[in-house]
């Protein structure tokens, strides 16, 4: 876990900067929390109050000092200061190694492969640099774009929990849960190098 919350981990690619969210983004952040449509198939319930949702980037910092949550705001690498969306990770278990991850946009960055590279950078640090063994996703059933977004990252869907979840706003739901094991995520990524062109 020094891995995770030592220093707070900076990842990036030539796409994508993961970084912390300060006060700064906050118009950023109130704009993806404030969108009903963005937590249609989240148990998270929309926020529309910028003072509570500046306060919530305090609550990120308290969380990530508790060693309990991680959460990144996922930035396009050339304009660093235009905050696009958030990916976590928490429900970190040490005993199993593994972890749980969740990640939504802002609306207007929808279909441009932001959230499949995010996940792919987060996958990155927790099996290679975390030596995480095992990363899961809990999906609404009716979320077919997040799915997909697991799958291109290499994810298997496990099953279908049923009635099995409390969440925010939306009462009991069924879960879809994805997962993936490291020596998956491995085997995916040497088999990605030997088909590219050298």
């Amino acid at each position: 876990m020094g891995t995770i919350f030592g220093p707070f981990p900076v990842l990036q690619s030539d796409k994508l900067v993961l970084k912390k969210v300060e006060e700064e983004h906050v118009d950023e952040l109130y704009e993806i929390y404030s969108n009903d449509v963005v937590f249609e198939y989240c148990g998270i319930i929309p926020k529309h109050n910028k003072e509570t949702v500046k306060k919530m980037i305090g609550h990120f910092e308290r969380d990530y000092n508790k060693q309990v949550r991680v959460k990144w705001g996922i930035f396009a690498a050339y304009k660093q200061e235009q905050l696009l969306g958030i990916i976590e990770v928490f429900d970190l278990n040490q005993k199993v190694n593994m972890a749980t991850i969740g990640y939504f946009l802002a609306e207007a960055y929808w279909g441009k492969g932001y959230a499949t590279e995010a996940v792919r950078l987060v996958l990155d640090f927790l099996f290679l640099r975390a030596g995480i063994n095992r990363v899961q996703a809990d999906v609404m059933p009716q979320n077919e774009v997040s799915k997909k977004v697991l799958m291109k990252n290499g994810f298997i869907k496990e099953g279908t929990l049923r009635q099995a979840a409390l969440w925010s706003g939306k009462g009991v739901v069924d879960r879809e849960v994805f997962g993936i094991l490291k020596e998956e995520y491995v085997q995916n990524k040497q088999a990605e190098k030997q088909l590219s062109p050298s």
